[in-house]
């Protein structure tokens, strides 16, 4: 009878352990909600996009920031928003010919998931193909807020 129950608290003990589990991780992963699962350093942005000059924030995520990858990739995709010096945009504007588009996806990628729902408020965005880049293993997108002046940006490689 003695050995009945030393079985019940041990199996008590690994439940109670199992049901604390979850509990444990919900909250590790709000104490690293902070970080947003994003990156907000503008530093490497403005190495990738050299035309739009410094940046006054960014919140963006990078292909290699996943932790469930199974193949290993060398191709590196960053993605995001980043607000654009004052200024900057119009300078962008009168020396470029923009027309309305859109982003034709809304974060399709699984990194890119963080990035949802973020982003300006309505965005009316304008896009100029003649600066975004296109070529044999590179590529960047970007598109304009104009009225907020935010870049949604999209890039492929985007350090050559």
């Amino acid at each position: 009878m003695r050995g009945i129950t030393l079985e019940r608290r041990k199996l008590f003990g690994i439940g109670a352990g199992l049901a604390v589990l979850p509990a444990w991780w919900a909250l590790r992963q709000v104490a690293n909600g902070a970080k947003r699962d994003w990156h907000t350093d503008t530093a490497p942005l403005e190495r990738a996009f050299p035309l739009l000059g410094p940046l006054t924030d960014a919140k963006w995520v990078s292909s290699r920031d996943e932790d469930d990858r199974s193949v290993p990739s060398p191709e590196l995709v960053i993605s995001g928003f980043a607000r654009l010096a004052p200024g900057k945009l119009a300078e962008l504007t009168a020396a470029h010919a923009f027309v309305s588009e859109g982003p034709a996806d809304d974060f399709s990628s699984s990194f890119e998931k963080p990035l949802k729902g973020e982003g300006p408020e309505n965005p009316q965005w304008i896009r100029s193909h003649r600066l975004d880049r296109d070529g044999s293993g590179y590529s960047t997108n970007l598109w304009f807020d104009r009225r907020t002046d935010t870049v949604r940006f999209w890039a492929l490689n985007p350090y050559g």
